[in-house]
């Protein structure tokens, strides 16, 4: 890959919904890059469209207009097999809540991606125990999400999103749900997973001093983004 080219890019990027006979401007031409190792905090208030954006970003969705590109290539018209493969070999999502298995302990859940993607069953053992480590969860590798408490439960889900070695992570209030001293220990891990790993990150968050912590700052606000430290709109003005 041309180390120029942004992991993520969005151009003019609009997403609408309809609701009966209106319909709801979500993102108004939104445009954005991530480099490589690039880690961007987006921010704005509830409803703003922060969770359709990361969709877009991450090929769940599709924009009713514009352009997604993950690492040079053009996403918009790849059909859903392609857009699948995309999202296995190169995104990794943590949402705010974990979503863990329920009947497979903390090992087993951050192995049975690589297991998926096809990697071998010591390699994939091998790795999730690394990661795991990284995240502070060496001592908890057997037990199940019912018998680890909600930050742990997080670690787990951000290992997870971790196992397949992406290009780039997507994360959605990935703290939200965790109380003020947890969060702090989850973000923590988090950032420095990803510092150490080279990945480039996306995190949605409504935490304000953990957003400062990150590289840089978007805000999406009545469907525009800007950037907090040009302070100006990085999204085309009119809706077609």
């Amino acid at each position: 890959m041309n180390k120029n080219v942004p992991i993520l890019e969005l151009k003019n990027v609009y997403r609408s919904f309809k609701q009966g006979n209106q319909t709801l401007q979500v993102l108004r031409g939104i445009n954005l890059d991530v480099e490589k190792g690039e880690i961007i905090a987006l921010v704005g208030p509830s409803g703003s469209g922060k969770s359709t954006l990361l969709q877009l970003a991450g090929l769940l969705e599709k924009p009713t207009k514009g352009d997604i590109y993950i690492e040079g290539q053009k996403c918009s018209s790849l059909n859903d097999m392609i857009r699948t493969s995309l999202r296995r070999d190169s995104l990794g999502f943590v949402y705010q809540y974990h979503n863990l298995l329920p009947d497979f302990d903390a090992l087993e859940n951050v192995m049975l991606p690589q297991l998926i993607a096809g990697k071998k069953e010591k390699d994939a053992r091998e790795f999730a125990k690394w990661l795991l480590k990284k995240m502070g969860l060496e001592k908890r590798l057997k037990h199940r999400p019912s018998e680890m408490s909600g930050g742990e439960q997080q670690r787990v889900a951000i290992a997870r999103a971790l196992a397949n070695t992406p290009k780039l992570l997507l994360a959605d209030e990935p703290t939200g749900n965790l109380d003020p001293k947890t969060s702090e220990i989850v973000f923590n891990e988090l950032l420095s997973v990803v510092k150490e790993t080279g990945l480039s990150a996306l995190v949605a968050t409504h935490n304000f001093d953990l957003a400062d912590r990150m590289d840089r700052k978007v805000r999406l606000e009545e469907g525009k983004l800007m950037d907090l430290r040009a302070e100006k709109f990085v999204s085309v003005e009119n809706f077609y």
